[in-house]
C-alpha cells in the first residue's frame, strides 16, 4: 500500500510517498481502508523535530493521527460485525509517559487501531466532514466548557479561520455572544465573517488589539480563546477584559502564549492552559467528538474544508499550513 513516510526531520520535503506492507490487525485492533487522513499543525511542528520529550515520534514514521474509511477487517476479539462500517478513528500509538497518543500512522491507504477509538459515521454525515472533525470537534467542545459562552458577552477567538476556531466561533454564536474573529489576511477574514462573526480583525497588522477593544466598547472580551500562542497569543491576552478567561490552546506560532501570572493575578484573569481543560481525556474526547458529529448531521456546526490533496501532494499541503495560506481545514483523499 501507499504511505507517507518521513526518514528525517526536516521542512515539507521530507514527505515522500512509498509502497510499505500492509497492516495488519493485532488482537483488539482493525484495520480501515482509509479515504480521508486529517492534517494538524501539529503535524507539522512533528516532522520538524519538535515536542520530542512530549511526543516522541521515531524516525522512520508515517504522520497523521485520524483518519476516515470504512473498517476491513478485524482482529482477535473484535466483533465482525464493524466490518464494512463507516467510521472515523485516531490512530498512532499511546505514550505511557503522558497518556497522549503519539500522532502517527495516518497518512497512508489503511490504517490498524484499536476498536475502541472507533466512532461511526452517522448517516446523513459526509466522512469528510466527520474526519474534519474528529480532533477539531473535541477541542471545540474543551473550549466551550472552559469559556462558558453566555449570551450578549464579547468573545475574541484567534486563529478564528483554523479548524477548532471557526467551530468556537459556531459555538459561541449559538449561545448568544457576541464573536471578534481574529485571523490573517483578507481571505481568512472573510470566512470568519462567513462563520457568523460579528466583526473580524487582522492580526497581522498593528493596532489589531486596541481595535479588538474598540470593538468591545472599551473594555475587552469576556474571553478570549487563543488558538496562535507565542507573540500572537501574548498580544490576544492585552484584550482580555479584566476579570474575564484567558484560554490558550493553540502553538500554531511554534509555542504556547507566555502570560504575566502577575498581571493576570492583578487584573484578576482566569488563565487556562491546553493541559488545563476539564476531561482532556482520550475517552471523554471521544464521547464529545460523536456529540459534535451529531450536530453537523443535523446542520447545527459546518466545519470549512478549504484544501483537500491526495498522499502524493503531503508536502504541499504541510507547506500551505506553515505558510499559513490555507484556508479552513486541510485534509488529505486516499
Amino acid at each position: 500500500m501507499r504511505a507517507v513516510r518521513v526518514r528525517e526531520f526536516g521542512g515539507p520535503a521530507v514527505l515522500a510517498t512509498e509502497e510499505v506492507p500492509d497492516p495488519v490487525a493485532a488482537p483488539g485492533e482493525v484495520v480501515i481502508d482509509v479515504t480521508t487522513a486529517d492534517i494538524l499543525f501539529l503535524d507539522t511542528l512533528l516532522r520538524r523535530g519538535w515536542g520530542q520529550d512530549f511526543f516522541p515520534v521515531p524516525l522512520p514514521y508515517t504522520p497523521g493521527s485520524g483518519v476516515a474509511g470504512t473498517v476491513s477487517s478485524v482482529g482477535e476479539g473484535v466483533d465482525a460485525a464493524w466490518i464494512g462500517t463507516r467510521v472515523i478513528a485516531e490512530t498512532g500509538r499511546g505514550n505511557p509517559g503522558s497518556g497522549q497518543i503519539i500522532p502517527t500512522d495516518g497518512y497512508a491507504e489503511r490504517t490498524a487501531t484499536p476498536e475502541e477509538r472507533l466512532i461511526r459515521v452517522p448517516d446523513g454525515l459526509d466522512p469528510t466532514h466527520a474526519v474534519s472533525l474528529l480532533h477539531d470537534g473535541a477541542m471545540a467542545k474543551l473550549l466551550e466548557g472552559a469559556a462558558r459562552f453566555e449570551p450578549g458577552t464579547w468573545v475574541l477567538v484567534a486563529a478564528a479561520a483554523g479548524g477548532a476556531g471557526s467551530l468556537v466561533v459556531q459555538l459561541a454564536r449559538a449561545a448568544g455572544a457576541h464573536v471578534v474573529g481574529a485571523a490573517r489576511g483578507e481571505r481568512k477574514l472573510d470566512l470568519v465573517r462567513s462563520l457568523g462573526a460579528d466583526a473580524a480583525v487582522d492580526y497581522s497588522k498593528p493596532g489589531w488589539v486596541e481595535e479588538v477593544r474598540a470593538l468591545t466598547g472599551g473594555e475587552g472580551a469576556r474571553v478570549v480563546l487563543d488558538g496562535a500562542g507565542g507573540d500572537l497569543g501574548a498580544a490576544a491576552f492585552g484584550a482580555v477584559a479584566d476579570g474575564g478567561r484567558f484560554i490558550s490552546y493553540g502553538t500554531a506560532s511554534g509555542s504556547f502564549a507566555a502570560v504575566d501570572e502577575e498581571e493576570a493575578e492583578r487584573r484578576k484573569v482566569t488563565v487556562t492552559g491546553l493541559l488545563d481543560l476539564e476531561g482532556n481525556s482520550p475517552s471523554h474526547k471521544r464521547e464529545l467528538t460523536r456529540g459534535v458529529l451529531e450536530l453537523a448531521a443535523e446542520g447545527r456546526v459546518t466545519p470549512r474544508i478549504g484544501t483537500t490533496l491526495p498522499l502524493e501532494r503531503a508536502a504541499e499541503a504541510h507547506a500551505g499550513l506553515e505558510e499559513r495560506t490555507s484556508v479552513g481545514k486541510t485534509l488529505l483523499v486516499v
